[in-house]
């Protein structure tokens, strides 16, 4: 068995939707949200363009217990893999997506007025096992 094989994403965006806490039916807290991903280049007539990338986030456990906590617009690290999944919904269509699960959540940038802590660069780690 080759296993010569990585699966790490490192991303560096702004939530863009409050994150969605959910648990499943054994009982597991997961949270999800978008994450906006900005590309800027030059064209051939040297104008300046920008495309965003969506990337949608999942996060497990104690994890998802510290992404729930955060707001729309902040600006996040996250770490994490890959995971593709598909499924048929009850009028038999077919659904692809892609996810981020993450592994690590940081905030990054300063905190707004009235926020707790201490540097302004919460994070939070799976859990381990």
């Amino acid at each position: 068995m080759n296993r010569n094989s990585a699966n790490k994403v490192i991303l560096v965006g702004y939530l863009g939707n409050q994150p969605e806490m959910r648990y499943t039916p054994n009982d597991i807290m997961t949270t999800t949200f978008n994450l906006a991903t900005n590309f800027f280049w030059r064209d051939e007539e040297g104008e300046f363009q920008e495309r965003t990338d969506w990337h949608r986030v999942v996060a497990w456990r104690s994890l998802a217990e510290y992404a729930k906590s955060l707001k729309k617009g902040q600006l996040l690290y996250v770490e994490g893999r890959l995971q593709s999944r598909e499924w048929t919904d009850k009028d038999n269509n077919k659904h692809f997506v892609t996810e981020v699960i993450a592994e690590t959540l940081t905030m990054l940038g300063a905190r707004k007025k009235g926020e707790s802590g201490g540097n302004g660069n919460d994070s939070a780690k799976k859990d381990q096992g």
